[in-house]
């Protein structure tokens, strides 16, 4: 029972962090272009979303414990349940790597430096990679359980 609630909390998981990491990929080409005053309006959807923060917490620990539970069960799950790890521990590392600072540099949007451009180029595309690394970990959870 507890092998099928780490596969699903992995799947299910790692299915949660690709919502609003996708949402951010798709709005990038219609967002880059906005102007200065337009762009802080349409950042202003976005608080309230660190309350996303658990859901990434729980797929790091789900997909840890989904790699433990592959163990020894053939390279497919070993190496897909490794790929679903390493692609959420991925994401966290361009958040802490580049999307923070900017978040940070612009008090989360409310004010745009003189060079915000640069910023909003740095944070949509850390956001686009993100939904890059969340998809291929949704993907390589459900190939995981799949095979295991």
């Amino acid at each position: 029972m507890l092998h099928d609630a780490i596969r699903f909390g992995a799947v299910f998981f790692c299915g949660l962090s690709l919502v609003p990491a996708a949402a951010h990929a798709m709005e990038l080409p219609n967002k880059i272009r906005l102007s200065r005053e337009e762009y802080l309006i349409a950042q202003k959807l976005y608080r309230g979303w660190q309350s996303v923060a658990p859901i990434v917490v729980l797929a790091l620990v789900t997909t840890a414990l989904l790699v433990r539970e592959a163990q020894g069960a053939g390279l497919a799950p070993e190496a897909a349940s490794m790929a679903a790890f390493l692609c959420i521990a991925a994401t966290q590392g361009v958040f802490w790597t580049f999307t923070y600072p900017v978040n940070r540099a612009t008090r989360n949007w409310t004010e745009a430096p003189p060079d915000w451009e640069a910023l909003r180029r740095k944070w949509e595309y850390s956001h686009a990679a993100s939904a890059a690394f969340n998809l291929v970990a949704f993907g390589a959870s459900v190939l995981a359980v799949l095979h295991s």
